[in-house]
């Protein structure tokens, strides 16, 4: 699918100059290039040339991702490859960040106005320590991680990270950036008959764009998005105003929250789990079963694992650990989350994975007028078969249901 979606205005999106937008679009032209031009290229070169030196060498083929990347790995087409990806990264943040840098005095203003007009809360304690997993390195290479500050009352990152998603993305986000979350409601009004939660939170929001479509599918709900960086929350809790939503807004480790047990009936995360550590996995999975009122349910979309894969598939997704900053990458496909799910205390007849697919796909599809949750109920009506749109058309989730 060609994308056509640009990225939605809102009051504290920052706003680039001509020349500003013409870099952006450039760097989001060139990452599409680079999936589109080069990475089909590696299949060929690695049975080609790659697969070929690596059985000379070794007298055996490639066996796993790692057996395929050592062979890659000495080949000028995938070097060529990896080093043009790397490059469209830190284009994407750079470009960005110089719209920032100018505009960051205003955007805080605008930000601390249209919070103190929210009607939904704002919950930063005066102390928190962020997880190291975060801290310890820049994650996606965006300067100053996720949980950067540079100044009182900071939003600097959640605008890097706004504006980047989009580009990084190459506008398949959707044109708010949430096409997760909607993917996500409309599988749950597809598959969970009639479910209605009261009580949603979303765990690891960064800026709130998966999580506003819960409040927009569930307008009577209070809906909560929790996240360990304040720059983020302080951004999220104002976009969500801007755009007229009220959600309240929260920095809380998902290991360990401060909410009461039993306060939820929906919990849900989007590209969380890759981001925390083998560790932090098995505590954000007891702490969904404690916070979960009985027959509420956990729905985690990330990444799917390994195991369904095969090993070059494997490999190309792992140039993400290896090139982008990603250290748990490859190592939470490896991880048994069911089993996980199951050692929390959920049923194992009500833990398993599934596919929801991209509500971006469908609306293009359905020919929807407009992307948005008042235009989804045909889409979230009708049936879905695996494989029915484009290779990576659906979100991996890994749902249970509390007993």
């Amino acid at each position: 699918m060609l994308n056509t979606f640009q990225q939605v205005d809102h009051p504290i999106l920052p706003k680039p100059t001509h020349d500003e937008a013409s870099r952006q679009e450039f760097t989001k032209s060139f990452k599409q290039f680079i999936q589109q031009g080069l990475l089909p290229g590696l299949g060929p070169v690695f049975g080609v040339r790659a697969a070929k030196a690596f059985e000379r060498e070794h007298g055996r083929a490639p066996a796993d991702r790692r057996d395929i990347r050592s062979a890659m790995v000495k080949d000028l087409y995938f070097q060529h490859y990896a080093a043009a990806n790397r490059i469209a990264q830190e284009l994407l943040w750079e470009s960005t960040n110089v719209t920032i840098d100018r505009e960051l005095p205003e955007l805080i203003e605008k930000a601390r106005g249209l919070s103190a007009s929210a009607k939904g809360k704002l919950d930063l304690p005066e102390e928190f320590e962020t997880p190291r997993y975060v801290t310890s390195i820049d994650i996606h290479c965006m300067p100053g991680g996720y949980a950067g500050a540079v100044t009182p009352d900071d939003i600097s990152t959640g605008a890097l990270y706004d504006r980047g998603v989009y580009l990084y993305a190459m506008g398949y986000m959707g044109p708010f950036n949430d096409d997760m979350g909607r993917s996500v409601c409309n599988y749950v009004n597809r598959r969970l008959d009639g479910f209605k939660p009261k009580r949603i939170l979303d765990l690891g929001c960064t800026v709130g764009h998966s999580t506003l479509p819960y409040k927009e599918l569930f307008p009577e709900a209070e809906v909560w998005g929790v996240d360990v960086a304040a720059p983020q929350v302080r951004y999220a809790h104002a976009r969500a105003a801007g755009l007229g939503l009220e959600v309240n807004f929260a920095q809380m480790n998902a290991e360990e929250t401060r909410f009461e047990a039993g306060s939820f009936d929906l919990i849900v995360s989007h590209i969380l789990l890759h981001e925390t550590s083998g560790k932090a996995m098995p505590r954000i999975f007891n702490e969904c079963h404690r916070l979960l009122a009985p027959g509420g349910y956990m729905i985690h979309a990330d990444l799917p694992p390994f195991d369904n894969m095969d090993p070059f598939t494997q490999f190309i997704l792992d140039n993400e650990t290896w090139y982008n900053n990603e250290p748990f990458w490859g190592a939470m496909r490896e991880t048994d989350q069911v089993a996980l799910a199951k050692a929390a205390g959920f049923p194992p007849e009500s833990v398993k994975f599934d596919t929801a697919p991209m509500a971006i796909m469908e609306f293009v599809a359905q020919q929807a007028a407009g992307y948005s949750q008042d235009a989804s109920a045909a889409v979230s009506d009708r049936e879905f078969a695996a494989g029915e749109y484009a290779p990576g058309g659906g979100w991996e989730v890994l749902i249970a249901r509390k007993a």
